[in-house]
């Protein structure tokens, strides 16, 4: 394949990349770095099995220019840090839904019929049906960035249906693992490198939901890919099992050599506003095609943690 992936620089299209080249497909990466890192993918680059292209999505020439010659996109890039999106009330309009728009603008003028998409979990807001299918509805995001991906889902349907596009939309569990650019490991890892005493978990430490290691993450996107042939194919991509905040804190300590500090919890159900407490999915779709993660959610954070405290700390 000749695969073009937004956010390719990313913290999942570093890896989405990796893994396509291994298998001796032709990558290229589109990324602005406003999250995503150059570093990620110099060996890749260096040893020629990936072409990177910086550049914003928002500029709809330079997206037209850089798609020619491939017949698959990858579209992972979008404001992932949801506090960005209360700061900024523009922004997931404008790296999620009209990214999204340019992006099936290329693919319609270049004549490319399959996109690989990441939703997420937040399209479905406070679902009182848990764990929750994939026909759960209606639809009511709580958070600019869940509005942003289901307003994107919708985007791409409707290309699908006028322009014959089909697409494989995965809505995502929490994803976890080395090259993450935000998320609640990283952001426990930076609070005790600042404090090694103290480390504030937002919110009462309840919260609980389904956490993936990003290597499963690429594999289940990639096995759905090959084997769902609706012309619009949508997962859930998570396990069966949730952790909550509190013992993904503790991990984090013992794994930083602070099993002593202190643990503050700031409060309430909620750990910011558009935050969903407790989420669990139902994997069973995606599962009907053969595949199941290979860890559980307490396995994906405790390798996770290991794998962002060396990448962070050098231990």
């Amino acid at each position: 394949m000749k695969a073009f992936i937004t956010g390719g620089a990313g913290f999942v299209g570093s890896h989405m990349a990796a893994r396509l080249a291994r298998e001796g497909h032709t990558v290229t990466a589109y990324d602005n770095l406003s999250l995503g890192r150059r570093e990620f993918l110099d060996g890749l680059i260096a040893a020629g099995a990936c072409t990177f292209i910086e550049a914003d999505l928002l500029d709809r020439d330079a997206v037209a220019r850089a798609m020619a010659g491939h017949d698959l996109v990858i579209h992972l890039a979008a404001n992932s840090d949801i506090f960005e999106g209360l700061k900024d009330t523009e922004l997931d309009l404008r790296q999620g839904t009209l990214a999204t728009f340019n992006v099936l603008e290329a693919m319609r003028v270049h004549q490319i019929k399959q996109l690989v998409f990441s939703s997420s979990s937040v399209v479905y807001g406070e679902a009182d049906v848990i764990p929750t299918p994939e026909d759960y509805g209606p639809l009511l995001p709580i958070s600019f960035y869940g509005a942003s991906k289901l307003a994107c889902e919708g985007l791409i349907t409707a290309y699908g249906h006028n322009f014959g596009i089909q697409s494989w939309i995965y809505r995502f569990g929490n994803i976890v693992g080395p090259n993450a650019t935000h998320g609640v490991i990283l952001d426990f890892i930076h609070k005790l490198q600042a404090d090694p005493a103290r480390l504030e978990v937002l919110g009462d430490g309840r919260q609980a939901k389904p956490y993936l290691h990003v290597t499963d993450c690429v594999a289940g996107m990639l096995y759905g890919f090959a084997r769902a042939t609706d012309s619009v194919n949508v997962f859930n991509l998570a396990v069966e099992d949730v952790i909550d905040v509190a013992t993904i804190a503790r991990i984090v300590l013992e794994a930083m050599g602070l099993p002593d500090a202190e643990i503050a919890y700031t409060g309430g159900a909620r750990g910011w506003p558009g935050d969903v407490p407790r989420v669990g999915l139902s994997p069973a779709r995606l599962a009907s095609l053969g595949w199941r993660a290979s860890m559980t959610s307490r396995q994906a954070v405790e390798r996770a943690v290991a794998e962002i405290v060396a990448q962070e700390t050098g231990r």
